[in-house]
């Protein structure tokens, strides 16, 4: 029997760290030494952890390991569910890659089932997808398998073509030898089955050379030697056959890696040596590879064996135990739809009794009819799939186009409307910002011609306190020492008139402290009306905004501050930052309690306001226009400004000024 190396590849993953839940279970669904339903267990954990991931290029990979772990425990149906969600996912993304990976992995579980049809539907669908993404090394992986299911239909000379356009896809690629292996070793079955031995046997030698580079688990020389050793016994040279069966068994791990193939060539052995008239170890090699067959179910397998078994038995006269083994060999070939091993039991069923002969010809006959029909039309079906995937995928890549145009005619009329609608809410907030910046503007002008109004204010304050501390020099003085000076002559006189004189004197400097005590009250009051200029503006304010807000506002201003010290324009800017604030307090924070203090630090004037409404994420609002005009006004005046806020925690906001003395 013939064999051809192909199996899936299994995943190696590395030891993960026990906090990556993912990566523990699919490392333990992919140990050799767990059971079978232990490994089932976690395997199931791990795909409902990616069932809850966003579908992103890492979790469809993540699919694809469980997939891949499914079909290496034979859990055929979990492997279809995941391989078919995968390609949901895939579709939904455009995952050109995934797709035709889904594609690859659904032939692989129709090809398991023996749905040949249903597999060579996907592999083509993955073929058109590998040659539109111009992938040649996956490409030449699909046409191997289109080869195969190709072989398996008899269509030889298709096979050979595609073998073909496999070895010349793979030019130029390096690390492709495993498929180079498998299309030389293809090529090799193919020429044997059409008589062509030289170029069979040509082309199992260039397999050979391969095979040295493939994973030693793959047993590669071993299965290209037991089909050369076929070729051999084809030719009826069973002593070079037999050497060539010993060879490959000697193969290190043989059995443990591939015990299929171990098995097979025990069976080859045991032939060619039935064949040569050796009998010395038989039929013990027969039964040692029917052993192993049936431990593994392998039922193709499990049959050549008994027909063996039947011709050897047959041989040896014993008719009894050849017609056991060639019946039970029929029935097995009946049950599970083996029809061409069923025709050679039928060929042995009529040489152990004659009597039936006719009736088994019969059969025969009428089974390789059905069998060249079937032939036939697999081959046809294969023909029209291709075409029919090739009619599909060209109607979808133009269902693929008109939705991309109605896509883009839609987007188009939507970012036409959507730049009409911004071009206009732009230009009327455009309009409403310059008229707010225009009130801002005649505001501080008006703030400023009132600052300059009480500076000449001042101005003048200052010359009449001049002119009083020189009424108080000139005229008071003066009238205190000639006060004195007469009071110092009286002083030496006791008469009447003396006294009296002294009385009026006295009454002279009464007057005299009077008016020292209202001019003294007089420049008090012027003082502190000039320093409270600012800060009634600032109360005034405050006084306005309890009536419209409906958080209790508390104020308080620190005395240690020189207001004289500070610039108007900061002065101007403290206020603006605070009617900001409260706007912003009035609309958004939903505040129960507002505190606003002056306080003097360390040479610096700071304003603080801060509330117990809803805070916000300050990322998100540091653009805002508010807050931007805030800061803007704190840098001007060399300032600095420091926000503190979470949502549902309130809001502090913190503006520093540095003292200067004013310019003059």
């Amino acid at each position: 029997m013939f064999l051809i190396s192909c199996s899936k590849s299994s995943e190696i993953i590395k030891p993960s760290t026990p906090k990556d839940s993912l990566e523990v279970l699919l490392d333990l669904a992919n140990t050799d030494s767990l059971d079978v339903n232990l490994k089932l267990q976690y395997n199931k954990k791990a795909l409902k952890i990616i069932s809850l991931q966003k579908n992103d290029s890492l979790n469809r990979v993540n699919y694809f390991k469980v997939a891949n772990r499914f079909y290496n425990i034979n859990a055929l149906n979990e492997y279809k569910f995941v391989t078919q969600a995968v390609i949901k996912k895939a579709i939904n993304t455009n995952d050109s890659i995934s797709l035709s990976k889904g594609y690859d992995y659904l032939a692989d579980y129709f090809s398991a089932q023996f749905e040949i049809d249903s597999a060579y539907k996907y592999n083509s669908k993955s073929e058109k997808i590998y040659i539109r993404l111009n992938d040649k090394y996956k490409l030449a992986k699909t046409l191997l398998n289109k080869a195969i299911f190709q072989h398996n239909a008899n269509d030889l000379i298709g096979c050979e073509k595609t073998v073909f356009l496999v070895l010349q896809h793979l030019r130029g690629i390096s690390e492709s030898e495993e498929i180079r292996y498998q299309a030389y070793n293809l090529l090799g079955i193919i020429y044997g089955e059409l008589t062509e031995y030289n170029l069979s046997e040509k082309y199992y030698q260039e397999a050979l050379k391969i095979a040295v580079k493939v994973p030693s688990e793959y047993q590669s020389t071993a299965t290209t030697l037991n089909n050369l050793g076929i070729l051999y016994r084809k030719q009826n040279n069973d002593d070079l056959a037999i050497r060539v069966y010993t060879k490959a068994l000697s193969q290190k791990n043989l059995f443990f890696d591939r015990p299929i193939i171990y098995a097979m060539l025990k069976d080859n052995l045991a032939y060619s040596n039935f064949k040569k008239g050796d009998f010395s170890k038989l039929p013990n090699l027969f039964f040692e590879s029917l052993k192993i067959r049936d431990s593994l179910k392998i039922v193709s397998g499990i049959i050549i064996n008994k027909i063996h078994l039947g011709e050897y038995y047959l041989s040896k006269k014993d008719s009894t135990k050849a017609r056991k083994y060639a019946l039970e060999a029929y029935d097995l070939a009946q049950s599970n739809g083996e029809k061409t091993q069923a025709l050679e039991t039928l060929k042995l069923l009529s040489r152990v009794n004659p009597i039936k002969a006719l009736s088994y010809s019969e059969i025969y006959y009428s089974l390789s009819d059905s069998l060249q029909i079937i032939d036939n039309k697999a081959r046809n079906k294969f023909a029209r799939i291709e075409f029919e995937t090739e009619e599909l995928t060209l109607e979808k890549d133009k269902l693929v186009e008109q939705r991309k145009t109605l896509i883009y005619i839609g987007l188009g009329i939507i970012l036409i409307g959507v730049f009409i609608f911004v071009i206009r809410f732009q230009a009327a907030k455009n309009r409403e910002l310059m008229l707010v910046q225009e009130q801002q503007k005649a505001n501080e002008e008006i703030y400023q011609l009132m600052l300059n109004q009480n500076n000449k204010i001042e101005e003048v304050r200052q010359s009449e306190k001049k002119r009083i501390a020189q009424e108080l020099h000139d005229g008071i003085l003066g009238k205190l020492f000639g006060t004195r000076m007469n009071l110092g002559v009286l002083n030496s006189k006791k008469d009447d008139l003396a006294i009296s004189e002294r009385g009026s004197y006295i009454d002279e400097l009464k007057t005299l402290e009077q008016e020292i005590r209202e001019i003294s009250h007089d420049l008090s009051s012027e003082k502190t009306a000039v320093f409270n200029n600012f800060v009634l503006m600032v109360t005034n304010f405050l006084e306005t905004q309890k009536k419209v807000c409906k958080a209790q506002i508390t104020f308080s201003i620190d005395p240690k501050i020189e207001w004289n010290a500070i610039d108007n324009m900061a002065k101007i800017n403290f206020y603006r930052i605070l009617q900001e604030a409260f706007q912003n307090i009035n609309k958004y924070a939903n505040a129960k309690n507002v505190a606003v203090k002056f306080l003097q630090t360390d040479n610096k004037t700071a304003l603080s306001i801060q509330d117990d409404g809803v805070g916000f994420i300050f990322q998100r609002k540091k653009k805002g226009i508010g807050l931007l005009n805030m800061n803007s006004r704190i840098i001007n005046s060399g300032g600095e400004m420091h926000i503190e806020t979470e949502p549902g925690k309130g809001t502090l906001l913190k503006f520093e000024l540095p003292q200067t003395p004013i310019q003059t």
